[in-house]
């Protein structure tokens, strides 16, 4: 009898060579992963700070609770300008909690309060009477204030429900108190989300 040949069952597979071209693109995905998780992180942190707004003092614009985002990167290249709604803490409390306001005057220029009314560099504001109260209290701008180099004043949009630059535990705000612009506000169960602008 004729021995028949055993056939070999186990097959050897074929060995996968990684070739430069696969090492190449390997490489390349992970490059791109990375830069893209860089450029997330910096915008995060850029824009993306949270903040609550707490209290009244910024209705309508802002409700108590409403959670606000903020640029903290503009402040670095820009300085605040009127009108800009700002995060800070005052007297750069590291234990107090974020203030909100809005920048009524910047450096170099002259503010007070006369028969409850904004005047800046000796002038009434405009928008006084249309849009904001007649202030019953003038607190420390009852005088005349000359803002310095790097120097703001800050009044909340409702402002007989507002602690800002008139009262004097906060008093002026100086550009190294200054978190950064509030530039955004999320939906609230009350309030509505956007864009906020000046």
């Amino acid at each position: 009898m004729f021995r028949k040949k055993k056939r070999n069952l186990y097959l050897n597979p074929k060995k996968k060579i990684i070739t430069p071209k696969m090492l190449h693109e390997i490489f390349s995905w992970l490059f791109v992963t990375v830069i893209a998780i860089f450029f997330a992180f910096v915008f995060v942190i850029a824009f993306g700070m949270q903040v609550t707004n707490i209290g009244d003092s910024m209705t309508p614009t802002l409700a108590n609770g409403q959670v606000v985002l903020v640029n903290r990167l503009e402040f670095k290249i820009l300085r605040p300008s009127t009108g800009d709604i700002i995060a800070f803490l005052p007297n750069g409390n590291a234990n107090s909690h974020y203030y909100v306001k809005r920048v009524v005057a910047s450096s170099g220029d002259k503010v007070q309060i006369i028969d409850g009314y904004l005047y800046v560099n000796g002038e009434k504001t405009e928008d006084t009477d249309e849009i904001y109260d007649k202030m019953e209290d003038a607190g420390i701008a009852a005088n005349e204030i000359k803002l310095g180099s790097g120097e703001y004043f800050v009044l909340g949009d409702n402002r007989n429900s507002s602690e800002d630059s008139r009262s004097a535990n906060i008093g002026i705000v100086k550009t190294n108190m200054i978190i950064g612009k509030v530039w955004f506000k999320l939906a609230g169960n009350d309030n509505s989300g956007g864009f906020i602008l000046e």
